[in-house]
Protein backbone atom coordinates (compact mmCIF):
# COMPACT_ATOMS: atom_id res chain seq x y z
CA UNK A 1 0.00 0.00 0.00
CA UNK A 2 0.98 3.64 -0.47
CA UNK A 3 -0.38 6.83 1.08
CA UNK A 4 -0.35 10.12 -0.80
CA UNK A 5 -0.46 12.89 1.82
CA UNK A 6 1.15 15.76 -0.10
CA UNK A 7 -1.92 17.37 -1.62
CA UNK A 8 -0.77 20.88 -0.73
CA UNK A 9 2.03 20.33 -3.27
CA UNK A 10 -0.33 19.01 -5.93
CA UNK A 11 -3.54 17.02 -6.14
CA UNK A 12 -4.43 14.10 -8.41
CA UNK A 13 -6.54 15.14 -11.36
CA UNK A 14 -10.24 14.42 -11.20
CA UNK A 15 -11.36 11.85 -13.80
CA UNK A 16 -14.04 14.25 -15.04
CA UNK A 17 -11.36 16.88 -15.69
CA UNK A 18 -9.25 14.42 -17.65
CA UNK A 19 -12.31 13.55 -19.78
CA UNK A 20 -13.00 17.19 -20.60
CA UNK A 21 -9.37 17.86 -21.49
CA UNK A 22 -9.12 14.71 -23.62
CA UNK A 23 -12.20 15.76 -25.55
CA UNK A 24 -10.69 19.19 -26.27
CA UNK A 25 -7.40 17.59 -27.33
CA UNK A 26 -9.24 15.33 -29.78
CA UNK A 27 -11.69 17.81 -31.22
CA UNK A 28 -10.42 21.38 -30.79
CA UNK A 29 -6.96 22.13 -32.15
CA UNK A 30 -7.67 25.54 -33.68
CA UNK A 31 -5.73 28.59 -32.54
CA UNK A 32 -8.14 30.72 -30.49
CA UNK A 33 -6.87 33.85 -32.25
CA UNK A 34 -7.71 32.51 -35.71
CA UNK A 35 -10.82 33.95 -37.36
CA UNK A 36 -12.01 30.75 -39.06
CA UNK A 37 -14.44 28.27 -37.52
CA UNK A 38 -11.70 26.13 -35.95
CA UNK A 39 -10.32 29.14 -34.13
CA UNK A 40 -13.75 30.43 -33.14
CA UNK A 41 -14.62 27.07 -31.59
CA UNK A 42 -11.46 27.16 -29.48
CA UNK A 43 -12.10 30.77 -28.48
CA UNK A 44 -15.62 29.81 -27.41
CA UNK A 45 -14.20 27.17 -25.05
CA UNK A 46 -11.96 29.78 -23.43
CA UNK A 47 -14.72 32.32 -22.98
CA UNK A 48 -17.13 29.70 -21.63
CA UNK A 49 -14.49 28.72 -19.09
CA UNK A 50 -13.93 32.35 -18.15
CA UNK A 51 -17.65 32.90 -17.60
CA UNK A 52 -17.94 29.69 -15.57
CA UNK A 53 -15.07 30.65 -13.26
CA UNK A 54 -16.34 34.21 -12.88
CA UNK A 55 -19.79 32.94 -11.93
CA UNK A 56 -18.37 30.54 -9.32
CA UNK A 57 -16.44 33.30 -7.53
CA UNK A 58 -19.07 36.01 -8.19
CA UNK A 59 -16.85 38.12 -10.42
CA UNK A 60 -17.22 39.45 -13.95
CA UNK A 61 -15.65 37.53 -16.84
CA UNK A 62 -13.48 40.51 -17.80
CA UNK A 63 -11.88 40.34 -14.33
CA UNK A 64 -10.42 36.86 -14.98
CA UNK A 65 -7.00 36.54 -16.65
CA UNK A 66 -5.70 33.05 -17.40
CA UNK A 67 -2.06 32.45 -16.42
CA UNK A 68 0.41 29.58 -16.23
CA UNK A 69 -0.36 29.14 -12.53
CA UNK A 70 -0.32 30.80 -9.14
CA UNK A 71 3.26 32.06 -9.31
CA UNK A 72 2.70 34.04 -12.48
CA UNK A 73 -0.62 35.33 -11.16
CA UNK A 74 1.00 36.59 -7.93
CA UNK A 75 3.78 38.26 -9.93
CA UNK A 76 1.24 39.95 -12.20
CA UNK A 77 -0.79 41.25 -9.26
CA UNK A 78 2.21 42.80 -7.51
CA UNK A 79 3.55 44.27 -10.76
CA UNK A 80 0.14 45.81 -11.48
CA UNK A 81 -0.01 47.40 -8.04
CA UNK A 82 3.49 48.88 -8.34
CA UNK A 83 3.66 49.78 -12.03
CA UNK A 84 0.08 50.79 -12.73
CA UNK A 85 -1.56 51.73 -9.42
CA UNK A 86 1.35 53.78 -8.13
CA UNK A 87 1.94 51.79 -4.95
CA UNK A 88 5.01 53.02 -3.05
CA UNK A 89 4.82 50.57 -0.13
CA UNK A 90 3.93 46.90 0.27
CA UNK A 91 2.88 45.35 3.56
CA UNK A 92 3.24 41.57 3.73
CA UNK A 93 4.50 38.92 6.15
CA UNK A 94 7.44 36.60 6.74
CA UNK A 95 5.42 33.49 5.88
CA UNK A 96 4.16 34.31 2.40
CA UNK A 97 4.85 31.96 -0.49
CA UNK A 98 8.04 32.77 -2.38
CA UNK A 99 5.90 33.69 -5.40
CA UNK A 100 4.91 36.74 -3.36
CA UNK A 101 8.04 37.30 -1.27
CA UNK A 102 10.49 37.10 -4.14
CA UNK A 103 8.24 39.18 -6.37
CA UNK A 104 8.16 41.91 -3.74
CA UNK A 105 11.96 41.74 -3.46
CA UNK A 106 12.23 42.32 -7.21
CA UNK A 107 10.55 45.73 -6.86
CA UNK A 108 13.50 47.32 -5.12
CA UNK A 109 12.21 50.91 -5.26
CA UNK A 110 9.12 50.07 -3.23
CA UNK A 111 9.18 50.30 0.55
CA UNK A 112 8.52 46.96 2.25
CA UNK A 113 7.12 46.40 5.74
CA UNK A 114 6.14 43.23 7.56
CA UNK A 115 3.09 42.84 9.74
CA UNK A 116 3.54 41.11 13.07
CA UNK A 117 2.44 37.50 13.46
CA UNK A 118 1.49 35.33 16.41
CA UNK A 119 3.53 32.15 17.11
CA UNK A 120 0.88 30.27 15.11
CA UNK A 121 1.09 32.60 12.11
CA UNK A 122 -2.00 34.71 12.80
CA UNK A 123 -1.76 38.25 11.43
CA UNK A 124 -1.82 40.97 14.10
CA UNK A 125 -4.69 43.13 12.82
CA UNK A 126 -3.95 45.93 15.28
CA UNK A 127 -0.40 46.19 13.96
CA UNK A 128 -1.67 46.09 10.39
CA UNK A 129 -3.98 49.01 11.13
CA UNK A 130 -1.14 50.98 12.68
CA UNK A 131 0.92 50.44 9.54
CA UNK A 132 -1.96 51.54 7.33
CA UNK A 133 -2.59 54.77 9.23
CA UNK A 134 0.37 56.52 7.57
CA UNK A 135 -1.68 57.12 4.44
CA UNK A 136 1.02 55.94 2.03
CA UNK A 137 -0.12 54.42 -1.25
CA UNK A 138 0.01 50.79 -0.12
CA UNK A 139 -0.55 47.24 -1.30
CA UNK A 140 -1.31 44.68 1.39
CA UNK A 141 -0.35 41.17 0.24
CA UNK A 142 -1.35 38.40 2.65
CA UNK A 143 -2.20 34.82 1.77
CA UNK A 144 -5.63 33.42 2.60
CA UNK A 145 -4.17 30.27 4.13
CA UNK A 146 -0.57 29.35 4.66
CA UNK A 147 0.56 26.45 2.48
CA UNK A 148 2.88 24.99 5.14
CA UNK A 149 1.16 25.51 8.50
CA UNK A 150 -2.44 25.95 7.40
CA UNK A 151 -3.24 29.09 9.43
CA UNK A 152 -6.18 30.99 7.92
CA UNK A 153 -6.29 34.74 7.43
CA UNK A 154 -9.36 36.72 8.48
CA UNK A 155 -9.59 37.89 4.90
CA UNK A 156 -12.76 39.92 5.45
CA UNK A 157 -11.21 41.86 8.34
CA UNK A 158 -8.09 42.63 6.29
CA UNK A 159 -10.25 43.71 3.36
CA UNK A 160 -12.18 46.10 5.61
CA UNK A 161 -8.96 47.63 6.95
CA UNK A 162 -7.58 48.10 3.45
CA UNK A 163 -10.71 49.89 2.32
CA UNK A 164 -10.80 52.02 5.46
CA UNK A 165 -7.31 53.34 4.73
CA UNK A 166 -7.40 53.32 0.93
CA UNK A 167 -4.96 50.45 0.43
CA UNK A 168 -5.02 47.83 -2.32
CA UNK A 169 -5.40 44.23 -1.20
CA UNK A 170 -3.89 41.14 -2.84
CA UNK A 171 -4.44 37.68 -1.38
CA UNK A 172 -2.72 34.53 -2.60
CA UNK A 173 -5.70 32.15 -2.58
CA UNK A 174 -3.88 29.28 -4.28
CA UNK A 175 -4.41 26.92 -1.31
CA UNK A 176 -8.02 27.94 -0.65
CA UNK A 177 -9.50 28.28 -4.12
CA UNK A 178 -11.85 25.35 -4.63
CA UNK A 179 -11.75 24.54 -0.92
CA UNK A 180 -13.78 27.48 0.41
CA UNK A 181 -16.59 29.43 -1.24
CA UNK A 182 -15.28 32.77 -2.52
CA UNK A 183 -17.81 35.52 -3.14
CA UNK A 184 -16.22 38.62 -4.59
CA UNK A 185 -19.51 40.51 -4.38
CA UNK A 186 -19.19 40.31 -0.60
CA UNK A 187 -15.39 40.37 -0.31
CA UNK A 188 -13.93 43.70 -1.41
CA UNK A 189 -10.52 42.76 -2.77
CA UNK A 190 -8.33 43.79 -5.68
CA UNK A 191 -6.39 40.64 -6.62
CA UNK A 192 -6.73 36.92 -5.93
CA UNK A 193 -4.85 34.03 -7.52
CA UNK A 194 -5.47 30.37 -8.32
CA UNK A 195 -3.66 27.28 -9.62
CA UNK A 196 -5.72 24.40 -11.00
CA UNK A 197 -3.47 21.62 -9.73
CA UNK A 198 -4.32 22.52 -6.12
CA UNK A 199 -7.96 21.50 -6.67
CA UNK A 200 -7.69 18.40 -8.87
CA UNK A 201 -7.06 20.21 -12.13
CA UNK A 202 -4.05 20.21 -14.48
CA UNK A 203 -0.66 21.74 -13.82
CA UNK A 204 0.47 24.75 -15.79
CA UNK A 205 -2.78 26.71 -15.67
CA UNK A 206 -4.17 29.22 -13.21
CA UNK A 207 -5.86 32.58 -13.15
CA UNK A 208 -5.61 36.05 -11.72
CA UNK A 209 -8.65 38.02 -10.66
CA UNK A 210 -8.12 41.76 -11.07
CA UNK A 211 -10.76 44.19 -9.84
CA UNK A 212 -12.34 45.82 -12.89
CA UNK A 213 -11.64 49.28 -11.48
CA UNK A 214 -7.88 48.78 -11.85
CA UNK A 215 -5.93 49.36 -15.03
CA UNK A 216 -3.18 46.91 -15.89
CA UNK A 217 -0.29 46.73 -18.34
CA UNK A 218 0.93 43.31 -19.50
CA UNK A 219 3.73 41.44 -17.78
CA UNK A 220 4.11 39.19 -20.84
CA UNK A 221 4.22 40.96 -24.20
CA UNK A 222 3.78 39.54 -27.65
CA UNK A 223 0.12 39.33 -28.57
CA UNK A 224 -3.41 40.54 -27.95
CA UNK A 225 -4.49 37.48 -25.98
CA UNK A 226 -6.33 37.94 -22.68
CA UNK A 227 -7.49 41.38 -23.78
CA UNK A 228 -3.90 42.35 -24.46
CA UNK A 229 -2.86 41.66 -20.86
CA UNK A 230 -0.95 38.40 -21.40
CA UNK A 231 0.64 37.66 -24.74
CA UNK A 232 0.96 34.13 -26.05
CA UNK A 233 -1.35 31.49 -27.46
CA UNK A 234 -3.70 30.38 -24.71
CA UNK A 235 -3.42 27.00 -23.02
CA UNK A 236 -6.75 25.85 -24.39
CA UNK A 237 -6.63 22.36 -22.87
CA UNK A 238 -5.61 23.66 -19.47
CA UNK A 239 -8.26 26.37 -19.49
CA UNK A 240 -10.96 23.78 -20.18
CA UNK A 241 -9.51 21.72 -17.34
CA UNK A 242 -9.37 24.48 -14.73
CA UNK A 243 -12.96 25.48 -15.37
CA UNK A 244 -14.17 21.90 -14.93
CA UNK A 245 -12.00 21.40 -11.84
CA UNK A 246 -13.36 24.52 -10.14
CA UNK A 247 -16.91 23.51 -11.02
CA UNK A 248 -16.38 20.10 -9.40
CA UNK A 249 -14.63 21.60 -6.38
CA UNK A 250 -17.51 23.94 -5.68
CA UNK A 251 -20.09 21.17 -5.98
CA UNK A 252 -20.94 19.86 -2.49
CA UNK A 253 -18.07 21.92 -1.09
CA UNK A 254 -19.39 21.67 2.48
CA UNK A 255 -19.47 17.88 2.22
CA UNK A 256 -15.86 17.88 1.02
CA UNK A 257 -14.83 20.18 3.89
CA UNK A 258 -16.46 17.99 6.50
CA UNK A 259 -14.96 14.80 5.08
CA UNK A 260 -11.40 16.10 4.84
CA UNK A 261 -11.58 17.88 8.20
CA UNK A 262 -12.65 14.56 9.70
CA UNK A 263 -9.51 12.91 8.34
CA UNK A 264 -7.31 15.70 9.65
CA UNK A 265 -8.89 15.63 13.12
CA UNK A 266 -8.54 11.86 13.21
CA UNK A 267 -4.84 12.09 12.35
CA UNK A 268 -4.28 14.75 15.03
CA UNK A 269 -5.94 12.58 17.68
CA UNK A 270 -4.05 9.45 16.64
CA UNK A 271 -0.69 11.21 16.55
CA UNK A 272 -1.27 12.48 20.08
CA UNK A 273 -2.03 8.93 21.22
CA UNK A 274 0.86 7.25 19.44
CA UNK A 275 3.76 9.73 19.60
CA UNK A 276 4.72 11.14 23.02
CA UNK A 277 5.61 14.83 22.84
CA UNK A 278 4.13 15.46 19.40
CA UNK A 279 3.07 19.06 18.70
CA UNK A 280 1.64 21.02 15.77
CA UNK A 281 2.67 24.18 13.96
CA UNK A 282 0.12 26.83 13.13
CA UNK A 283 -3.52 26.83 14.12
CA UNK A 284 -5.26 23.45 14.23
CA UNK A 285 -8.70 24.60 15.41
CA UNK A 286 -10.99 24.01 12.39
CA UNK A 287 -12.33 27.57 12.25
CA UNK A 288 -8.80 28.98 12.12
CA UNK A 289 -6.99 26.37 10.05
CA UNK A 290 -6.98 25.16 6.46
CA UNK A 291 -8.57 21.73 6.68
CA UNK A 292 -6.28 20.23 4.04
CA UNK A 293 -2.96 20.95 5.83
CA UNK A 294 -1.42 19.58 9.02
CA UNK A 295 2.14 20.54 10.04
CA UNK A 296 3.53 18.22 12.72
CA UNK A 297 6.45 18.87 15.05
CA UNK A 298 7.80 15.50 16.13
CA UNK A 299 9.97 14.87 19.19
CA UNK A 300 13.69 14.72 18.58
CA UNK A 301 14.94 11.25 17.62
CA UNK A 302 18.07 9.68 16.24
CA UNK A 303 17.06 9.31 12.61
CA UNK A 304 15.20 12.61 12.24
CA UNK A 305 17.23 13.76 9.22
CA UNK A 306 16.11 10.63 7.37
CA UNK A 307 12.45 10.83 8.33
CA UNK A 308 11.03 11.89 4.97
CA UNK A 309 13.31 9.45 3.15
CA UNK A 310 12.28 6.55 5.39
CA UNK A 311 8.59 7.38 5.03
CA UNK A 312 9.02 7.56 1.28
CA UNK A 313 10.62 4.11 1.28
CA UNK A 314 7.51 2.87 3.05
CA UNK A 315 5.26 4.50 0.46
CA UNK A 316 4.16 7.55 2.47
CA UNK A 317 4.30 10.79 0.47
CA UNK A 318 4.56 13.92 2.62
CA UNK A 319 6.89 16.90 2.79
CA UNK A 320 9.05 19.04 5.02
CA UNK A 321 7.47 22.21 3.65
CA UNK A 322 6.55 23.77 0.33
CA UNK A 323 7.26 21.65 -2.75
CA UNK A 324 8.60 24.79 -4.41
CA UNK A 325 11.61 24.79 -2.06
CA UNK A 326 12.15 21.04 -1.74
CA UNK A 327 15.59 21.36 -3.32
CA UNK A 328 16.73 23.94 -0.79
CA UNK A 329 18.75 23.08 2.31
CA UNK A 330 17.98 26.18 4.33
CA UNK A 331 14.87 24.85 6.04
CA UNK A 332 11.41 26.32 5.96
CA UNK A 333 11.19 30.11 5.77
CA UNK A 334 7.64 29.78 7.12
CA UNK A 335 8.80 28.05 10.30
CA UNK A 336 11.59 30.58 10.67
CA UNK A 337 9.02 33.31 10.18
CA UNK A 338 7.07 32.19 13.24
CA UNK A 339 10.26 31.43 15.22
CA UNK A 340 9.49 27.71 15.31
CA UNK A 341 11.99 25.11 16.47
CA UNK A 342 13.67 23.96 13.27
CA UNK A 343 15.88 21.52 15.18
CA UNK A 344 13.02 19.09 15.64
CA UNK A 345 11.69 17.13 12.67
CA UNK A 346 8.78 18.93 11.02
CA UNK A 347 6.53 17.21 8.50
CA UNK A 348 3.60 18.54 6.50
CA UNK A 349 0.79 16.11 5.78
CA UNK A 350 -1.90 17.39 3.43
CA UNK A 351 -5.18 15.88 2.34
CA UNK A 352 -7.82 16.02 -0.38
CA UNK A 353 -11.29 14.67 -1.04
CA UNK A 354 -9.65 11.59 -2.56
CA UNK A 355 -7.65 10.80 0.59
CA UNK A 356 -8.93 7.73 2.46
CA UNK A 357 -8.92 6.75 6.12
CA UNK A 358 -6.95 3.67 5.11
CA UNK A 359 -4.18 5.93 3.84
CA UNK A 360 -4.18 7.84 7.13
CA UNK A 361 -3.97 4.61 9.12
CA UNK A 362 -1.14 3.32 6.95
CA UNK A 363 0.77 6.59 7.32
CA UNK A 364 0.26 6.58 11.08
CA UNK A 365 1.68 3.07 11.29
CA UNK A 366 4.78 4.05 9.32
CA UNK A 367 5.27 7.32 11.19
CA UNK A 368 5.12 5.47 14.50
CA UNK A 369 7.64 2.94 13.21
CA UNK A 370 10.11 5.64 12.13
CA UNK A 371 9.78 8.01 15.06
CA UNK A 372 9.90 5.35 17.75
CA UNK A 373 12.99 3.88 16.15
CA UNK A 374 11.39 0.64 14.95
CA UNK A 375 13.23 0.86 11.64
CA UNK A 376 13.30 -2.89 11.01
CA UNK A 377 10.48 -5.27 11.85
Amino acid sequence: MRAYLDNAATTPMAPEVIEVMADVMKNNFGNPSSQHSFGRESKAIIEHARRSIAQLIHAEPKEIIFTSGGTEADNMAIACAVNDAGVTRIISSTIEHHAVGHSIDAHKKVKFEQVKLSPTGVVDLNHLEELLKTGEKTLVSLMHANNEIGTLLDIKAVSNLCRKYGALFHSDTVQTMGHYPINLKELDIDFITAAAHKFHGPKGIGFLYVNKNLKMTPLIHGGAQERGLRGGTENLIGIAGIAKALELANHDITEHQNYVQGLKSYMIDELKKRIPGVEFHGEIEPAKSLYTVLNVKFPDFEHKSMMLFLLDLDGVACSGGSACTSGASTGSHVLRGINADNNRPNVRFSFSRYTTKAEIDYALEKVEKVVLGQLVK
